[in-house]
């Protein structure tokens, strides 16, 4: 008799889903460290973000003048700036470090739509990385950028279904 694979039930994919998030939220704990983004792998929507991505990043557009689903530009006028932006998960941008839609709405707004931008540069930086990668070897796939400045450092996990990005502060050498 042959046994079928076993599928994963929605209390392990649940549990899975606390497992991450709870890796996140201790990530955040730890000095040094700025923000993170988590973008789903297959077409780099924005999944969550932590709260201090602004501080990263500023955002550059407005989010009344963004327009569009996405709000980095819509379909009225392509973004050179961002290329191959992700759309935006349906739901609010959630956020599991200092979330809130109480007196201080706007920084939120503000810092959702800087993790909206940020999100859009790291998906095309991953989407020219894996490129590369598959010109030299199709086999291969990417598991793990780092990206290092004067400033701060980007890692970005590649996992099947989603890419995590952790950005921390840069001692001085």
């Amino acid at each position: 008799m042959s046994e079928r694979p076993q599928q994963p039930s929605a209390a392990s994919a649940a549990a899975n889903a606390d497992n991450v998030d709870e890796a996140l939220h201790r990530m955040s704990k730890k000095p040094g460290v700025k923000g993170w983004l988590m973008l789903d792998r297959a077409d780099g929507t924005l999944i969550k973000h932590s709260s201090q991505i602004a501080t990263v990043r500023p955002a550059r557009l407005s989010s009344a003048a963004a327009g569009g689903s996405n709000g980095l530009g819509g379909d009225s006028a392509p973004n050179n700036d961002l290329p191959m932006s992700p759309t935006v998960a349906s739901g609010s941008f959630s956020s599991d470090i200092g979330s809130g839609t109480t007196p201080g709405a706007g920084a939120a707004n503000d810092d959702a739509q800087a993790a909206k931008e940020l999100a859009g540069l790291v998906w095309s930086l991953v989407s020219v990385a894996g490129k590369m990668v598959d010109d030299v070897d199709e086999e291969d796939e990417i598991k793990l950028l780092r990206l290092r400045t004067k400033r701060q450092e980007f890692v970005v996990v590649v996992e099947p279904k989603y890419l995590l990005i952790l950005i921390h502060h840069t001692p001085p050498i």
